[in-house]
């Protein structure tokens, strides 16, 4: 059976142990010089970001701390305040976030992190990286990596029932598939909903089922799955009636034709690697979705052959730039789209 990268319970331990790296870092005070956090879970990556700045120049030095933001950073800016010494404390701070610098070309501070003053501490986070990088590798060097990776369903389960307990509360296996189908893989998601839940469920000790109903945002892209559903089973009503519905909810026709476009491509990743024997972590990463979204991406996949799953696909890109041009209205783009794919 073929394995594309490590398995996502390898990539998760090594997540954790260099989780508790940074926590010795922060209980010991022996900093690296430069941490690199990247990856798709925001909210982990936050929550660690957050707390290893609080712990390098606390919350309230803003003489020490600069952040710099997005894609037009001047590496050159960067390497001339890091060389400035901090104003009465040990050391500057520098946080660098979604520089892209991982992803291209940044040879002038990757050589210069090599030979940083002493004084200077680098913390970036990024989306994507390459690892073929030099800023990469010298990072790798010098610092700490961490890959904050998406959590799956299990972990999540371990984490929301660590929360409930701290609140003398209970859940039910099954109502925690129901709240977990409804919010997402998402922590940062999760993490608001829980809130929410807890508030509502106020004294009570056990939290059901009508609680979850009563409280939780359920995701939009669990209706998209639906209404791909309703396509697969052609049923035509059905699909036109959750799409109205999302209408309804004032979602843009053209957000909605990306969010079905992009539900069609991991049907085909999730048929196709599923065809050739990949395991699951594999398919999730490749497909963009958590390890436990896999099986029922390829229970739906069924519905679908491969050959109509990318049609689909190119199908949705045309009337996308009919819609862009002027060709066609958004909303009737849509209509024809799901008419035509639900047909029996």
């Amino acid at each position: 059976m073929p394995v594309c990268g490590l398995k996502f319970t390898d990539i998760w331990k090594g997540m954790v142990v260099a989780m508790k790296s940074i926590d010795e870092d922060i209980i010991t005070g022996a900093f690296k010089q430069v941490y690199l956090f990247y990856g798709a879970e925001a909210y982990l990556k936050k929550q660690y970001k957050d707390k290893l700045k609080k712990a390098l120049c606390g919350s309230d030095d803003q003489m020490n701390f600069t952040a710099y933001e997005g894609k037009n950073i001047n590496p050159k800016e960067v390497i001339d305040l890091a060389e400035t010494l901090p104003f009465f404390a040990d050391r500057r701070v520098i946080l660098i976030e979604n520089s892209g610098f991982f992803k291209h070309s940044c040879e002038e501070l990757a050589e210069y992190l090599n030979e940083a003053a002493p004084s200077a501490c680098f913390v970036f986070s990024e989306e994507e990286v390459d690892k073929r990088s030099k800023m990469y590798k010298a990072v790798k060097n010098i610092g700490r990596v961490v890959e904050f990776t998406e959590q799956n369903e299990e972990l999540l389960t371990r984490w929301i029932l660590g929360r409930l307990k701290k609140e003398n509360k209970s859940i039910t296996g099954n109502v925690m598939q129901l709240f977990l189908s409804k919010v997402g893989s998402d922590m940062g998601n999760i993490d608001r909903e829980m809130e929410k839940l807890i508030c509502y469920t106020m004294d009570k000790s056990v939290i059901e089922a009508e609680d979850v109903e009563a409280v939780t945002t359920e995701q939009i892209t669990n209706k998209i799955f639906d209404m791909v559903n309703a396509v697969a089973e052609h049923n035509q009503k059905k699909a036109l009636d959750l799409y109205y519905d999302l209408l309804t909810l004032k979602e843009p026709p053209m957000r909605i034709l990306y969010l079905i476009s992009r539900q069609f491509q991991i049907l085909f990743h999730v048929k196709d690697m599923s065809g050739r024997g990949f395991d699951n972590g594999s398919i999730a990463k490749k497909a963009g979705i958590p390890p436990f979204a896999v099986r029922k991406n390829q229970t739906q996949a069924k519905g679908f052959s491969a050959i109509s799953l990318k049609q689909a696909i190119r199908d949705s890109a045309e009337f996308e730039e009919a819609v862009k041009t002027g060709r066609m209205d958004g909303q009737l783009a849509v209509e024809l789209f799901l008419v035509r794919y639900s047909t029996k």
